[in-house]
């Protein structure tokens, strides 16, 4: 495996730091919450952020490398370890509420990170073990449904008042959690509804995908359930609460306030300017690149290590860890972001004079 490549293994620092968390069985169950969202932030403040991108030749062969995707392959074992783990930890006798609280938090980062942010790059492979891959990572954390909505929704309605995963201007972080996650799932039996009828297939049946992935989602809670019983699936729910809500997070600080216009009915081209974007580096390895999010929505078959950055989309202050504490402070957040915003349309108003 090549230097470049092996920059991404950094994401499996993640899943060492939460087995850590299940490991200790006592304060130190809260190491993985303190390492993501404090010594992160706290490092990208002495970071420096890149806007290089590859080489056209370079891209080519990066792109062609199966290493990016066999470190992106493998973390689907490692995260059916960790819940494996994480279950079997927390259903000990002795522990006190608050160590289990902690080792819930934990396996929430793996959640966000391992579960839902490796799903979220498979999804939109192309091959059917690439899509196996990402709805049996999201099924770690009970949001199977975001395999439909995110691909066939979001990215259609993304910076648009239609889009329940793009926050407004002035909207709450909290306000928004509920507002996405009801209108995410909403939207979710609706588009496999219009796929249903598309194809003249019944509603009431395994054709259809959301029936489908509730009764996976229930047998699961139904397992563990019966091996475990009710205290650990409260705390696995926990768990995967927080998976969700890092989720919704990261959505929220990525589409803030950005909006595509609308001409003769018809929204504009998704752009480089209808996404946060963040060029901080340890961010962009954790995440596979998710923090290039501008590129993404610009051209969402790309794949994570050829993504790349447009001097024209708007830059967070900030890398990821850091803009999801700050959004949690909503006065803060709109004192920073609504000026970043006011910047932003000002220089685009500029540039189209």
């Amino acid at each position: 495996m090549n230097l470049r490549a092996a920059k991404y293994l950094l994401v499996y620092i993640i899943p060492l730091v939460v087995a850590f968390s299940l490991w200790s069985a006592n304060a130190w169950s809260y190491s993985a919450l303190i390492f993501v969202f404090g010594l992160i932030p706290l490092v990208e403040l002495f970071t420096r952020s890149s806007s290089k991108n590859l080489e056209a030749l370079e891209e080519e062969l990066v792109k062609k490398d199966r290493a990016y995707d066999w470190i992106l392959y493998f973390l689907v074992p490692v995260q059916y370890a960790m819940l494996a783990y994480f279950l079997f930890q927390i259903s000990q006798e002795g522990l006190s509420i608050s160590t289990k609280i902690g080792m819930a938090l934990a396996y929430g980062m793996s959640c966000g990170v391992l579960g839902i942010n490796a799903a979220h790059e498979l999804g939109h492979r192309s091959t059917w073990y690439e899509q196996l891959m990402s709805k049996m990572l999201l099924l770690t954390t009970l949001y199977m449904h975001f395999f439909i909505e995110h691909n066939r929704g979001h990215h259609r309605n993304v910076a648009t008042d239609e889009d329940p995963a793009s926050s407004r201007l002035g909207e709450n972080v909290y306000t928004f959690f509920f507002r996405t996650i009801t209108g995410s799932y909403r939207s979710a039996w609706r588009l496999e509804k219009e796929r249903l009828n598309k194809k003249s297939l019944p509603f009431w049946s395994l054709e259809n995908e959301m029936l489908r992935f509730q009764l996976i989602q229930l047998v699961l809670l139904g397992a563990i359930w019966f091996a475990f019983g009710w205290e650990t699936l409260l705390f696995f729910g926990l768990g995967a609460l927080v998976g969700i809500l890092l989720l919704e997070t990261v959505n929220y600080i990525e589409h803030y306030g950005l909006r595509r216009e609308k001409k003769n009915g018809h929204y504009e081209r998704t752009l480089p300017i209808h996404s946060w974007n963040s060029n901080h580096p340890i961010g962009r390895m954790i995440l596979l690149e998710l923090s290039r999010h501008s590129d993404h929505h610009y051209i969402a078959s790309r794949k994570y290590q050829v993504l790349r950055h447009h001097e024209e989309s708007p830059q967070m202050p900030t890398g990821y860890p850091g803009m999801m504490l700050l959004a949690l402070i909503p006065p803060l957040w709109f004192r920073v972001m609504n000026g970043e915003i006011q910047r932003f349309n000002s220089s685009l108003a500029l540039e189209k004079s």
